[in-house]
């Protein structure tokens, strides 16, 4: 009895490790240019981004009246916390998608041609149906937040061919959205999207990539982010919900380049960085609009 449970353990370990290793095989990134994965990405890319549009239009715009083309200037809401989003968002998505290209093989001007950009370009198409929206409108400031998170991808491409500054996201659950949750979310998953009062957005800098000093383990940041709370609407002055006290936040912290950590597992290499669009939590000291300091031992 006891041999077999040692066979079966062995075995089990056996077949565990060699579907590690064909997935790890399968995660390295090609040498050269493999049409095939190549091919997969695209055809994925274009799916998911079609897909996610059409969605869009049947389950979001579809509640509104559809209107002529129109435009809006929204730069003054929401603390601009929705901009950053948007800087964010263009940034993740070109960079997940250039590194995809990668994995492809495809050369570096097309992984920054074709995938850098394509954050910049979806986010054009949902911005485009927003212009034929009643309810929202074509916003030039979300188009201008959309350019800027492509050019910190590819810029730093271009200038140290490697991401030295990330842009990463941070969120705390927060008692505004119970007060206007059809605004700022319904439940966990809604309000990571829509409380803008928990998310934070940061921009984290790799020491060690800067400093060019062995001091600092190669995976540590510096961390400098940007929050706000207050706010239940959009603008500041809505006398549907009067005396507003918002505040502006500013962060500084320490974080993990989770892309940095060293592994011979590509597995584990492409989760981590996948998770590296998250801020991870340490001590961090804040500064807001008040004029006030204030420690947190621990922020999310």
């Amino acid at each position: 009895m006891r041999l077999s449970i040692t066979l079966i353990t062995f075995l089990l370990i056996s077949g565990s490790m060699d579907c590690q290793s064909g997935l790890n095989k399968f995660l390295k990134p090609s040498d050269s240019l493999n049409k095939t994965r190549r091919n997969a990405v695209v055809i994925s890319e274009v799916a998911l981004a079609s897909v996610t549009l059409i969605s869009l239009d049947q389950l979001w715009y579809s509640d509104y009246e559809r209107s002529s083309f129109q435009t809006v200037n929204d730069s003054k809401e929401w603390l601009q916390m929705d901009k950053l989003g948007h800087v964010f968002s263009s940034y993740q998505i070109g960079r997940f998608s250039a590194n995809s290209l990668n994995w492809a093989g495809v050369s570096k001007r097309d992984q920054l041609l074709y995938g850098g950009t394509l954050g910049l370009g979806f986010l054009t198409a949902v911005e485009i149906m927003d212009g034929f929206s009643e309810e929202w409108g074509f916003s030039w400031s979300d188009m201008a937040a959309n350019a800027l998170g492509t050019g910190i991808y590819i810029g730093q491409e271009l200038l140290w061919e490697e991401q030295r500054i990330s842009l990463k996201y941070s969120f705390h659950r927060t008692s505004y959205a119970q007060q206007r949750p059809g605004v700022l979310g319904n439940g966990l998953y809604e309000e990571l999207l829509k409380d803008y009062n928990g998310q934070t957005y940061w921009l984290s800098a790799n020491l060690e990539s800067f400093l060019k000093t062995d001091f600092f383990p190669n995976w540590l940041n510096l961390a400098f982010g940007n929050s706000g709370k207050g706010m239940l609407t959009g603008a500041s002055n809505d006398q549907s919900f009067p005396n507003q006290n918002r505040v502006r936040q500013y962060f500084l912290s320490l974080d993990v380049d989770l892309s940095r950590i060293k592994t011979n597992s590509n597995f584990l290499r492409t989760i981590l960085d996948i998770l590296n669009v998250i801020k991870v939590p340490f001590p961090t000291l804040e500064y807001n609009s008040t004029g006030a300091f204030k420690w947190h031992f621990l922020y999310f």
